[in-house]
């Protein structure tokens, strides 16, 4: 993957692009009439990838939308260390810990590219309609209504309700300015098309489609994805008749979700889409979590379980910060890798550590509480020690990359795009959203559309983090009692799961808990610290020499550390066999500072519902000032911006 590089050129104005993968290898038919391109399977894949394209941009899918928009949560921070960061609305750190500001020059950024991808889009489909819709060329149709159905969610999801906009602009102009419309009407639209593409879509590994084309699974997932948004709670401009008002709601901007009627509807949708996706049999699990997330960082697709279902592609040295704004932080540039290309803003914290039972492999690989430190001129795994906010975000981990990343890193001297595909949607993601579907409509122990139950879902994604089989087993078969434990479990899988993948934030937002799960991060903190070792002791692989001195290697020998209790060693034992301790979050807790960090939580839990706009659970961005200004009066910002 990743092998083909073109620079391509988005109809809204001479604005390029530098992105990967077969699907942008075009000769642009743009000289040509709409009439003649889109009667061509080969003009029309080369039109379509010019929406791939744009979705490289790092005010897109290359850092915004996945990486700084998609925080914060009761897991997941950006630089949420002190005040200073987090009150600051002139970049990400304040705004996306809810001290959010309309000047902030990243979404008017964000806005312009999202709607210039949707003009290519809407290109695209009227061109294909207009033209007949010859058989050879439905599949990019499905292509195009895909990606349009997935730029609006994400701009929903971000703003609330936004201009809708699903024709090509006007020689008369007449529809380039517009107001906003409810996002239930748009959400019923999105749900509309993406059941047409779904018709008109190959499966992955059919006709050549890999997880870089969005491919059948993806829209039926996207289903899933869009119905269980539309169903679930959100804040709103004003109230709306029979919708349920959340219990942290805003006397004039409200958070509900649609009556039950409607609900219903939805969730019935979603189980009918994720059921047929499940029940295909196209996609599956790799059986290792850790492998999955290395082929990730190879730049290599799994073609075997086809375990993600899409991926927007980036390409080495040109796009996506993902190893760069997520990712093991390598905190010095060395002969040994290069570049200290990384800044690792996505942080994960000590709660969501310790909530990890301690035989789930998926914590060593999702959570890296330590950083790589040069020490004469080389990388040195570094424990970070008492730094309860600053876990880096494992999966991403310049270790596990390519020879070639790491000889293009030793030659550059700024920040260079990794060329790491953002995985939009994986197949675990699906099998959770079904059992919390149906689990919803039915029961955790209903067979449902996809031919299994929801324990049965919940065991598929839980057993592969386990070599001991029989203590997931043990697990689900407990919380399938009633829907209410079942729910509380998928709620903490998605988390064990998805962690640091940019879905948590908008699953407690749908759910009404992202202010609760706020708090009880607050709380489990003070647990943890009381818990904790007061000093964190672990061991670097070493060797002794014949002086009885003792060289270090690079990297700590990681099934020493000592998470839960110091070990009792002497001062002896400790010199020979190259012990280290650094101070850990149970200072806090037997010191009684823990203040000093539960602060933390208090200030984001301020911006989201003690602002200085008095809006509680104001979770959406404003609309960007300069968006606003020019929008001839058609928009206005609501929620208090």
């Amino acid at each position: 993957m990743n092998n083909i590089l073109k620079t391509v050129i988005l109809c809204a104005g001479a604005v390029s692009f530098s992105a990967c993968s077969d699907f942008l290898d075009q000769k642009s038919p743009s000289e040509m009439t709409p009439d003649v391109v889109f009667q061509s399977a080969v003009y029309t894949k080369q039109a379509v990838n010019k929406i791939y394209a744009s979705l490289t941009r790092d005010h897109m899918y290359g850092a915004r939308l996945p990486l700084n928009f998609s925080t914060n949560s009761d897991i997941e921070l950006v630089d949420a260390t002190d005040e200073a960061n987090i009150t600051n609305t002139g970049n990400e750190r304040g705004n996306c810990n809810y001290n959010m500001s309309k000047t902030w020059n990243r979404l008017p950024q964000t806005w312009q590219y999202m709607y210039q991808a949707i003009e290519v889009c809407n290109e695209c489909i009227e061109g294909i309609t207009n033209a007949g819709m010859k058989e050879e060329v439905l599949p990019s149709l499905g292509e195009s209504l895909t990606l349009r159905a997935m730029l609006f969610y994400d701009l929903i999801k971000n703003f609330g309700d936004v201009p809708m906009k699903f024709e090509t602009t006007k020689p008369d102009g007449s529809n380039i300015y517009l107001s906003k419309t409810s996002r239930d009407i748009i959400y019923d639209k999105l749900i509309d098309d993406l059941w047409q593409a779904v018709e008109y879509l190959p499966w992955q590994g059919q006709s050549g489609y890999t997880s870089e084309r969005v491919n059948k699974g993806f829209a039926l997932g996207l289903i899933g994805r869009i119905a269980l948004a539309a169903s679930g709670y959100s804040i709103r401009e004003s109230k709306i008749e029979g919708y349920e008002v959340a219990a942290v709601s805003d006397p004039k901007y409200p958070t509900m979700r649609p009556g039950d009627s409607k609900r219903k509807e939805l969730l019935e949708t979603a189980e009918s889409a994720l059921g047929m996706l499940i029940s295909s049999g196209r996609h599956d699990l790799n059986s290792s979590f850790e492998k999955q997330w290395e082929l990730t960082n190879q730049l290599v697709l799994d073609q075997t379980t086809q375990e993600n279902l899409f991926e927007v592609a980036h390409g080495l040295g040109y796009t996506g910060e993902m190893g760069y704004t997520v990712g093991v932080r390598m905190a010095a540039t060395t002969t040994q890798w290069g570049f200290n290309n990384s800044s690792g803003k996505v942080k994960l914290t000590a709660p969501f550590f310790y909530s990890y039972d301690k035989e789930d492999m998926r914590r060593d690989v999702t959570c890296a509480p330590y950083e790589y430190r040069a020490t004469d001129n080389r990388l040195i795994q570094t424990m970070q020690g008492n730094a309860p906010w600053a876990i880096y975000v494992g999966k991403w981990d310049f270790r596990k990359m390519s020879s070639v990343w790491a000889e293009k890193n030793k030659s550059v001297t700024a920040k260079t795009g990794y060329g790491i595909n953002w995985i939009t949607m994986r197949y675990s993601d699906a099998l959770l959203m079904y059992a919390e579907v149906v689990n919803e409509l039915y029961g955790p122990n209903h067979v449902g559309a996809g031919g299994i139950s929801p324990a049965d879902a919940l065991l598929r994604v839980r057993q592969r983090a386990f070599d001991d089989k029989s203590k997931p087993a043990a697990y689900v078969s407990q919380v399938a009692g009633n829907k209410e434990s079942m729910f509380d479990a998928i709620v903490d899988e998605r988390a064990w799961e998805l962690a640091g993948e940019g879905v948590r934030k908008y699953d407690l937002i749908r759910w009404g808990l992202l202010s609760d799960k706020i708090e009880q991060m607050r709380s489990d903190y003070n647990k943890i610290a009381s818990i904790a070792p007061e000093n964190l002791y672990f061991r670097h692989h070493a060797d002794t020499l014949a002086d009885g001195s003792i060289i270090k290697h690079n990297d700590i020998v990681y099934s020493s550390v000592c998470w839960y209790e110091e070990p009792d060693l002497t001062d002896n034992e400790i010199k020979a066999e190259a012990w280290t301790s650094v101070s850990f979050y149970g200072k806090d807790g037997k010191e009684g500072d823990a203040a000093k960090n539960i602060q933390v939580g208090k200030l984001i839990s301020n911006g989201l519902n003690n602002n200085n706009r008095g809006v509680i659970n104001s979770h959406l961005f404003p609309i960007g000032e300069s968006i606003i200004t020019s929008s001839m009066g058609y928009l206005e910002n609501s929620y208090g911006f």
